[in-house]
């Protein structure tokens, strides 16, 4: 199946069943959805409707029970599992409503540690995780632990984390969901200033329609079907 050019995450017909002994629950039911490159994207609907699994979903963390979901050029469904981990790896970042902070490294640590783990020189990690802290206004606080940091500044470390292999896309799970509505504020605003300046792609999982009016495409949920709003 054929997809728009400037699609980079397209779903086709998907569906997600949990299965509790003889229940069945419809979690997601035959969803379209496309997300066009470089803009803003958010997901809406209530608690429990399934934004988190189409989310997860969207970012090969899970997998369907029906449909395709393409990346770029790629269905999802017909690729083998190595590819899946390099697209995962290298094209996606993912920012969560806790942060998964390492409690007893800097901000700085936290940014490179992943890439240092698969054998990066650190001289080359360190520079790049400095940079990010710069774009994410935190360079004043780069070697301090997630214990001396606000709540919006460990999600600024998080989100600076996300973006070190310079994904082409960045899925944000609540990412105000854990913080006061002036620091969510805030937080909403650096996204939307990356997706902007730094061309990011953006989709951003919520309950909060304030947030939504922001972007370039509005999908809500309910029911399992989704509603394009905008």
């Amino acid at each position: 199946m054929n997809k728009p050019p400037n699609i980079i995450i397209s779903c086709r017909k998907v569906g997600k069943v949990y299965h509790d002994g003889s229940r069945e629950l419809v979690v997601l039911d035959g969803i379209d959805l496309d997300v066009p490159e470089g803009e803003l994207l958010t997901i809406t609907g209530p608690s429990g409707v399934g934004k988190s699994t189409l989310l997860h979903i969207m970012g090969t963390l899970d997998k369907p029970s029906s449909g395709d979901v393409f990346f770029r050029d790629e269905n999802l469904r017909t690729i083998s599992s190595g590819k899946i981990n390099l697209i995962r790896n290298r094209e996606i970042g993912f920012v969560f409503q806790f942060y998964h902070l390492l409690p007893e490294f800097t901000a700085l640590e936290n940014i490179m540690m992943a890439a240092l783990n698969k054998g990066a020189r650190k001289k080359d990690c360190q520079e790049r995780a400095e940079e990010l802290l710069a774009q994410v206004g935190l360079s004043e606080r780069a070697t301090h632990k997630p214990g001396q940091l606000s709540g919006g500044e460990q999600q600024r470390v998080a989100i600076a984390r996300a973006l070190f292999n310079r994904p082409a896309v960045l899925l944000c799970d609540e990412p105000t969901g854990n913080l006061d509505e002036r620091t969510g504020a805030g937080i909403v605003d650096l996204l939307c200033n990356l997706n902007t300046a730094a061309a990011v792609t953006l989709v951003i999982v919520t309950h909060d329609d304030s947030i939504a009016l922001k972007a370039d495409h509005w999908v809500a949920l309910h029911g399992g079907k989704a509603e394009v709003r905008k």
